[in-house]
């Protein structure tokens, strides 16, 4: 028996001879650790019920014959475990490694208490901002939305739920206002805005081509571009590149562009065009405009001596290539009346806004071309000019039921007489500006003197300069209007006495006033909000605060008096009459003046 025993316990039994030879084959797999994400669609698995169906196996066709109706947790390592026990219960002569149901597990069972896969798909719409807080994401779109690009981009680093909703920012923006170092920046930052269509660039380096071509590729369906150059950058853009960049944006709608003097030409073809700006224009050899439906049009040129630019042909060729032009803005040293001709000739008979700037060559006969040409102007800006008083009459008789802002800034020639006349004529009127047009002349005269006469003609001798100045002469102006509200008398330095009543006035502008007496200064203006005094004697900021703010009217004793019955003597109001008023005053509650005195 012992034998038999002894024999029978050094024989191996086949079945576990079997396994061990199994497992000495295939030595058993590491755990490791499972994913994150559905094996079959990629999702999350936290609270995720997955629709795609998965490979049959013995241990779910067990389960399902068992009849099992309870719903087992994703993490239950006790039932997981069970499914691990038959692949190990197979023997044979090639037995195939276990397959860890970790995976298995948690995809197929999920706990569902108190949850519904509506809640579950939505999980994905709030965004942490803080331990335990969250809030929808469209409220952080919301935010990220009133951010500077600067901020948006830093913002998409803070977590995967704030990257997204940077992302669909990016996505459906229309407006981006862009202060770049680069072009680099641009053409980094333009193809994540596909729905971009208003681009307002400030750039601080010099542009060429490389930013037309970039926005040209990126915005395929911008509609408005704005650009502008930092102090020290350079803008190298050709006539040729800007010709090409416009005629192929056919959405474009609106042109800005700054420091244009590299342009050489200007040959602009757009149907869609409506709106075009360009400043610091150098001498231009060509100059055609060819946009039908063009609204606004603004050409600035630099202040150069030799500027050869055509302006007679630029102004005749308007009224065949921009018939609905409403909008006419040139700014240029050498306007003059022929090239007024040339406008008032060109039968732009929608223009409703009009302003030639610099042009000392423009006159009286200038006007007349304009007041005969165009019958409802509502904008008239002519600073810089060499017209007078009787020019300004011919605009307020042309012009009284349509014109709203008149602008004669540096007219040397204009006195105090015709801006009364343009205060009295023009009801409708709610801007002027006179700045500097009303300037003392304190400079001695100079020049050679003459006497005698010598074999017919005049004798020229020079005279030492006398050292007594020339007066100025001095002037008085008064305006009374019941609509103004902007009014700029800016460096008027031969005023010296003024007298504005204008009810609806909100903007007075002062500065460099240095004639103006203290004294002959009175302001009627109740709704008089900012008042520009930078320059202004110390003593005349003083009157004025005291007339816009009443700074002194609590100070000083009020002391009413009133006359006996046969008018014979004023006597004191007793005190007890006195101290009612006071109280009077405090109830009511006088409104204190909202004036702000500007002194720089």
């Amino acid at each position: 028996m012992a034998s038999s025993d002894a024999s029978s316990a050094s024989v191996p039994h086949p079945v576990t001879a079997a396994g061990a030879d199994a497992a000495a084959a295939h030595p058993p797999v590491a755990k490791r650790r499972g994913s994150y994400n559905c094996g079959r669609c990629g999702l999350p698995k936290k609270g995720h019920v997955c629709s795609i169906p998965g490979p049959p196996s013995a241990g779910a066709g067990a389960g399902a014959a068992a009849g099992e109706s309870k719903l087992r947790r994703a993490l239950s390592f006790d039932e997981a475990a069970v499914l691990t026990v038959a692949p190990l219960a197979v023997a044979g002569p090639y037995p195939t490694p276990p397959r860890p149901p970790e995976k298995k597990a948690r995809v197929e069972v999920v706990d569902v208490e108190g949850s519904e896969p509506e809640e579950a798909a939505a999980d994905h719409r709030w965004v942490a901002v803080g331990p335990g807080k969250r809030v929808p994401g469209e409220v952080v779109m919301e935010v990220l939305r009133r951010l500077a690009p600067r901020g948006v981009a830093a913002a998409a680093a803070v977590s995967r739920g704030w990257r997204d909703c940077s992302r669909r920012v990016w996505r459906g923006a229309e407006e981006i206002r862009l202060r770049a170092a680069s072009v680099t920046t641009v053409g980094a930052l333009l193809p994540r805005c596909p729905a971009l269509s208003r681009l307002v660039l400030r750039m601080e380096s010099d542009v060429d081509a490389t930013m037309l071509a970039c926005l040209a590729f990126s915005c395929p369906n911008l509609q408005s571009l704005e650009i502008s150059m930092a102090d020290g950058a350079v803008n190298r853009m050709t006539g040729d590149e800007l010709t090409r960049f416009v005629s192929e944006k056919r959405s474009l709608t609106v042109l800005k562009v700054d420091r244009c003097g590299s342009l050489g030409f200007l040959n602009i073809s757009s149907p869609s065009l409506t709106t075009l700006w360009l400043s610091d224009l150098s001498p231009l050899t060509k100059s055609v405009i060819n946009c039908p439906n063009l609204s606004e049009l603004s050409l600035i040129f630099s202040q150069q001596n030799n500027d050869s630019t055509d302006l007679i042909c630029l102004m005749d060729s308007l009224g065949r290539t921009c018939s609905n032009l409403r909008n006419l803005h040139i700014s240029s040293a050498h306007l003059c009346n022929e090239a007024v001709f040339a406008l008032g000739s060109a039968n732009l008979s929608r223009l409703c806004m009009l302003s030639l700037l610099l042009g000392k060559k423009i006159t009286d006969a200038a006007v007349a071309s304009i007041v005969r040409s165009y019958t409802s102007l509502e904008l008239l800006d002519l600073s810089g000019s060499g017209i007078t008083d009787n020019g300004i009459g011919m605009v307020c008789k042309a012009f009284p039921d349509t014109l709203t802002w008149l602008l004669l800034a540096m007219c040397p020639n204009i006195t105090s007489y015709g801006v009364q006349v343009a205060a009295t004529q023009l009801p409708v009127l709610q801007l002027m500006d006179c700045g500097k047009s009303l300037c003392a002349n304190t400079q001695p005269e100079t020049g050679r003197s003459y006497f005698g006469d010598l074999n017919g003609g005049v004798r020229f001798c020079s005279k030492q300069q006398t050292a007594r100045k020339q007066q100025p002469t001095f002037q008085k102006l008064i305006i009374k209007h019941a609509n103004l509200k902007k009014l700029s008398l800016w460096g008027c330095s031969a005023v010296d006495a003024l007298y504005v009543s204008c009810p609806e006035l909100n903007d007075l502008n002062l500065n460099s006033c240095t004639n103006l007496n203290p004294e002959r200064l009175l302001l009627q203006c109740p709704n008089l909000k900012d008042v520009h005094v930078s320059g202004c004697r110390d003593m005349l900021i003083g009157a004025i605060r005291n007339q816009v703010l009443n700074e002194f009217a609590g100070a000083e004793p009020r002391m009413p008096c009133k006359r006996l019955a046969d008018g014979s003597k004023r006597v004191q109001v007793p005190h007890f009459m006195i101290e009612q008023l006071f109280e009077d005053d405090k109830a009511g509650g006088s409104p204190q003046s909202q004036c702000t005195v500007h002194l720089k």
